[in-house]
Order: C-alpha cells, then sequence, then structure tokens
C-alpha cells in the first residue's frame, strides 16, 4: 500500500502571499516520483496554536508529513517545539550543533547571537539531517507508525537537503526501486500530445507516464519501478523510445533540465559560438544562455537594440528596412542576425522582434514575434506562434523560448549536413 502524505507549509509571508510556495510544488513532485501520495497541501501563519492544530490534523490522516520553514532563530521559529509537543517529545539540547553554530559565526569575526541558540534545540529520539547550506539543520522524527521532517523554508537550502540526505534516505524506505525520465516537448500543446500518445498513456502501467504543461513545453515523466536501478531505467526505455518516434525534434530533450542546455551542447558539439540582437525579448535571450554552466565557450556577445537607432548603428538594420517594414518585421529580424554576425565575429546569430503588449500595435497584437538565425547555412527567418495574450512578461518569457528553440532546429539541421 502507498504511503500517504502532507506537506505543512509555516510562514505567515506564505499565508499572506507575500511569496510563493515553491518549496510544496517541488516536494509534491519528488514525492510523487518516490510513489509516495500527497493528499493535502497546508499553510499556517506563524502561530503555535494553529501550527499545533494543523500538525494534529496531518497526524491523523498522513503516514508521512513534511514542514517547511520556522527552524530559523527567531521568536516565531517555533516549529520543532510544537511537533515535539504533538508527539509527547521533550526538547533537547545538541551540544555538537551549538558548538557548529558558534564556530560558524567565529568565522565571520563575530559573537553568535543567544538567540541562535534555538536552532541547536531538538525533539528528543529525532534524527539530525545536516544543513550545509545554512544555519537551520533539519530532522526527522518517527513514532507510531508516523514520520514527521522537518525542512528549512529558503528554497535552496530545502532543496540541497533534499537532494543529498531525504531522498535517498526515504528511497531506502521502498521496497523496490523507482526511477523517472523527464521527455520535453515544444510545439505540441498538452491536449494534442495526450491525444497522439493516447494508446501509450492509457496501457502503460509500468512505467507510469504522467504529462503536465508549464512554460511553454508539455513534460512526460515517465516512472519505472523494479527491484534494481537497472531494471526500473530499462522498463522506461520502450517508452521514451515510443514518444520520440511520435514527436520527432519536438521532443527536445530527455533526462536534461532545460533548452538553453540543449542548445549550449549543440554548440559545443559543433564547435561553434554563437551572438544574439535582441529586443521585444530585452536580453532575455542571452541570460537564458549564459544561465548555463560553461556557456563562455559557445557565447560571444549580446545586443539589445531596444530603439531604432540601435537597430541601425549597432546591428546594421538599414533605415530604408526600418521606414518601409518597421523594427517588427521579418526583413528586420533577418537584418539584426546578419548584421549583428557581421559585428560580432560569431560563428552565427540569432534576433528576435516583435509585439509585448499589452496594447496592440500597427506592427500586430501582442504576441506576433519575428525571429531570424544567420550562419553557416544561410539566414532562416519565421513568424513565431505564441499564445495569443495581453501579458507582457509571459509574452517576453514566451518569445525568449520560442528564439531558443529556432535556434536549436538550425543547429539540429546544421548537425545534419555535417553527418551527411
Amino acid at each position: 500500500m502507498s504511503l500517504t502524505a502532507e506537506i505543512l507549509s509555516v510562514g505567515t509571508e506564505i499565508l499572506l502571499g507575500n511569496i510563493t510556495n515553491t518549496n510544496a510544488t517541488f516536494l509534491s513532485q519528488e514525492l510523487s516520483v518516490l510513489g509516495i501520495n500527497v493528499y493535502h497541501h497546508t499553510v499556517v501563519g506563524d502561530n503555535p496554536q494553529r501550527l499545533a492544530e494543523a500538525m494534529d490534523i496531518a497526524l491523523g490522516r498522513n503516514d508521512l508529513i513534511i514542514t517547511t520553514g520556522g527552524l530559523g532563530p527567531t521568536y516565531d521559529d517555533l516549529t520543532k517545539q510544537t511537533v515535539g509537543r504533538a508527539l509527547g517529545l521533550e526538547m533537547e539540547l545538541h551540544e555538537d550543533i551549538l558548538a557548529d553554530l558558534k564556530a560558524r559565526w567565529e568565522r565571520r569575526g563575530t559573537v553568535m547571537p543567544p538567540n541562535n541558540e534555538q536552532q541547536a534545540w531538538f525533539p528528543k529520539g529525532c534524527t539530525i539531517i545536516p544543513n550545509d547550506w545554512g544555519t537551520a539543520p533539519s530532522c526527522a522524527i518517527e513514532k507510531e507508525g508516523k514520520t514527521v521532517i522537518m525542512l528549512p523554508g529558503p528554497p535552496y537550502e530545502m532543496k540541497n537537503i533534499w537532494n543529498r540526505y531525504v531522498a535517498p534516505m526515504m528511497q531506502a524506505w521502498q521496497d523496490s526501486v523507482l526511477v523517472s525520465r523527464y521527455c520535453r516537448v515544444v510545439n505540441i500543446g498538452e491536449s494534442a500530445l495526450e491525444e497522439r500518445l493516447s494508446a501509450l498513456l492509457k496501457n502503460s502501467l509500468n512505467p507510469t507516464i504522467a504529462p503536465y504543461a508549464g512554460g511553454g513545453e508539455t513534460v512526460l515523466r515517465v516512472t519505472a519501478k523494479a527491484a534494481t536501478r537497472e531494471e526500473a531505467y530499462a522498463l522506461t526505455v520502450p517508452a521514451v523510445e515510443h514518444i520520440a518516434r511520435e514527436c520527432g525534434d519536438d521532443l527536445y530533450a530527455v533526462d536534461k533540465d532545460s533548452m538553453e542546455q540543449v542548445v549550449c551542447e549543440l554548440l559545443r558539439e559543433l564547435g561553434l559560438r554563437v551572438a544574439t540582437c535582441e529586443s521585444i525579448t530585452g536580453g532575455g535571450l542571452a541570460r537564458r544562455i549564459t544561465d548555463v554552466p560553461g556557456a563562455s565557450d559557445v557565447f560571444e556577445c549580446g545586443l539589445v537594440t531596444y530603439s531604432d537607432r540601435m537597430k541601425y548603428r549597432l546591428a546594421d538594420v538599414s533605415l530604408e528596412t526600418l521606414r518601409a517594414h518597421s523594427a517588427i518585421s521579418l526583413e528586420a529580424a533577418i537584418e539584426m542576425a546578419e548584421g549583428t554576425l557581421k559585428q560580432s565575429g560569431a560563428d552565427l546569430a540569432v534576433s528576435v522582434t516583435g509585439v509585448a503588449g499589452p496594447e496592440t500595435l500597427p506592427q500586430g497584437e501582442p504576441g506576433t514575434v519575428y525571429a531570424a538565425v544567420a550562419g553557416p547555412l544561410g539566414t532562416r527567418a519565421a513568424k513565431l506562434t505564441l499564445l495569443r495574450s495581453n501579458d507582457r512578461d509571459r509574452n517576453r518569457i514566451n518569445a525568449t523560448g520560442k528564439a531558443l528553440d529556432y535556434l536549436r532546429f538550425y543547429l539540429l539541421d546544421l548537425q545534419r549536413s555535417k553527418r551527411g
């Protein structure tokens, strides 16, 4: 029988909507991969009475409760104390953790504030989980068939603790090994993709296949269960191969994190360096490429030519083109790419221009986007298809992703031409 879990997020700032609860999203996805059913997300403010009530309810209906937040040094960081009381456990001081906290402050050239001592107090009998990324150690408690895992609130700390310590610990609880692989698809909507893969999605029990959409792409999570990791991985192979046949080049990655990672790998394989020239995206294209570690091997430079004057001066877009077609046109995108290629000395250049919104312009509605790539295969340009939206940020983000994908297709064709 599958375990049931609840994610209990602690923090008034989450309750008031001041920050987005990304921790709950991450943990739900991770628990799903482990085959653990998450039936409840609960958010409670920094109030010990309401936290105690939420914990009592969670313990009554779940095998596993994961809390995030409330492990800090301030007066309202009371998660450990509240959980301890709910489980009938006294608090005890861990001298080794206290010594480590004091040493951290000494390395900074100062003395630890007295209130930080509470980070060294834990419910009696718990398992300490180290925090190599912050000052608040985590812990896990098992009692009477219930398990409570307490993690810090900052997402960077929480995710690293989960990946290094908690996920392996929970995997060890399983009778079998789970392997999940992620197939990332663009240019095919979630509904259309489900229809195309309907037989596979309906009939596949091990592995299971779960589609979800977001960020301009659809991800298919293929999860298999077996006695060993090798056997579980082997079970995923036929499903992944089926998805690859059905999606073709629109399947841009398997077991990779992002479009920009794939683009950088293609550039590196081809021994090429790229330059960017952007208008609508305001540098977003260059940022995504340079987010990839090692991007300096493949990225030459980025231009943000937002005004017509800068398109003319920096990217060699002719005044005739700007007058006849405007800066938001296929012709302008072509000259932006070709001019940037010439000016930068890169091996190829990608350009993107369009209408971000929210207002409609004479050149088009919000989401009207043109891109071009100039390089060894000559210059290619296209009007890109974005979902219609008046949301300026959404249009800029989607335009960045579409331009990256347009560059990827160019690189794939170049790769094929070199292979003969």
